[in-house]
């Protein structure tokens, strides 16, 4: 059975990255206790990992609130994920893969795509993290992990699926699966290639609209 700190850290981190936490709003112990039906402790705990991760900042004797990032820190964030994520996805591709492998992450591409078609956001953004960690542990690079684990999520959590036009989505879901293409082809090379370039459409999304957002205030 899972420990209560654990089913609190999930919860939490499963509002932030789908969005209903919003970026800056308050995380209330004593709320969050009554609305999962478990003690302060649990959450507490689960507050406090989740600042480890980034997600979530701590204040002193203030409670605890969502990140929120400013578009410096947002560039930062794709600079290290453009330098990062396409070498894991070449690795992956370079050391093989067996088709367990294979077979879980075309599971997780349907996932994606059933939800993109639902427009089920928040389920895709978790959908999406979880495909791109998979494919991270399937580098085998076992520091890998550590470093990215901020900097995946934090796209998510100003809400970049929400941006996406069905154009946008499309070519996101493709990109996955051109990846998996890759991996399975053996072609580090490819797979290089298509995850900088998925990482790079990302953020050109999230520059342009915040550009559009700032023209239009």
């Amino acid at each position: 059975m899972a420990r209560a700190a654990d089913v609190a850290y999930a919860a939490v981190r499963r509002m932030i990255l789908s969005g209903d936490a919003a970026a800056g709003s308050r995380l209330g112990e004593s709320e969050l206790a009554e609305t999962l039906g478990l003690s302060r402790t649990p959450v507490r705990e689960a507050l406090q990992r989740l600042g480890s991760d980034g997600l979530v900042e701590v204040l002193p004797h203030r409670g605890a609130r969502v990140v929120e990032w400013t578009a410096a820190d947002l560039a930062e964030i794709f600079e290290l994920r453009t330098l990062l994520e396409p070498y894991a996805a070449a690795r992956a591709a370079r050391i093989g893969q067996d088709e367990p492998v294979l077979a879980d992450l075309r599971a997780r591409c349907d996932a994606m795509e059933a939800a993109a078609d639902a427009r089920d956001l928040g389920e895709l953004a978790r959908l999406n993290s979880a495909f791109h960690a998979a494919l991270i542990d399937a580098s085998r690079n076992r520091r890998l992990p550590g470093m990215l684990t901020s900097v995946m999520h934090a796209p998510l959590i100003v809400g970049t699926f929400r941006r996406y036009d069905r154009t946008e989505l499309d070519r996101s879901m493709n990109h996955h699966r051109e990846l998996v293409a890759a991996i399975a082809a053996g072609d580090p090379d490819w797979a290089e290639a298509v995850m900088r370039a998925h990482i790079r459409a990302a953020a050109a999304n999230l520059s342009r609209k915040d550009d559009d957002d700032e023209r239009t205030r």
